[in-house]
């Protein structure tokens, strides 16, 4: 099944000062988020932002911050819990998230989601845990779960959907 943009939105999990450093290959999912949220906004998908307890993991970093245009503030791995399916634009059917840590954050985040019954995505190339068994762990969870795990590429490709969109060109700049 393909993405669409209607009805979809990107969700930021906690790309915060002091914990990307830590993220195995966390320079990497950072810049592959920002290329998702990029890509989202010049296509108006809604693009928030979560951080988790920022007096301690600090806020997030300011390329993330910049690109959302809003961003909850939570204690709860779960954003769900945290008021993040309140945040979301009436009509929202999707989530497309991408971030840290993919086992604990987003797997919940991911759960939450589902089990109030919004379809969720996770971008594969955009999530990221300190050690690579956690993220290996939990894309088996998320792919048991009827999770979507795609890369930043083809949805942006599956959002297009055609060489003649209006923005094809412009996307096609952050792709290659």
């Amino acid at each position: 099944m393909l993405m669409n943009v209607d009805g979809t939105v990107v969700v930021l999990v906690d790309f915060q000062e002091r914990l990307i450093p830590a993220i195995d290959r966390g320079d990497e999912m950072v810049r592959e988020a920002i290329r998702l949220a990029h890509i989202a906004r010049i296509l108006t998908v809604p693009v928030f932002g979560t951080e988790q307890n920022p007096r301690h993991l600090g806020p997030n970093l300011l390329d993330v911050k910049n690109l959302c245009s809003r961003t909850l503030v939570k204690n709860t791995f779960d954003a769900c819990g945290g008021g993040l399916v309140e945040m979301l634009p009436t009509g929202s059917r999707n989530v497309v998230l991408a971030g840290c840590e993919s086992h604990v954050c987003v797997l919940q985040t991911a759960f939450g989601l589902l089990e109030r019954g919004i379809g969720v995505t996770v971008v594969r190339n955009a999530v990221g845990s300190r050690r690579s068994t956690d993220l290996a762990a939990a894309m088996e969870r998320f792919d048991r779960a009827g999770v979507q795990l795609p890369t930043v590429e083809m949805i942006a490709f599956e959002w297009l959907r055609s060489s003649e969109h209006a923005n094809f060109r412009e996307i096609l700049k952050l792709i290659k």
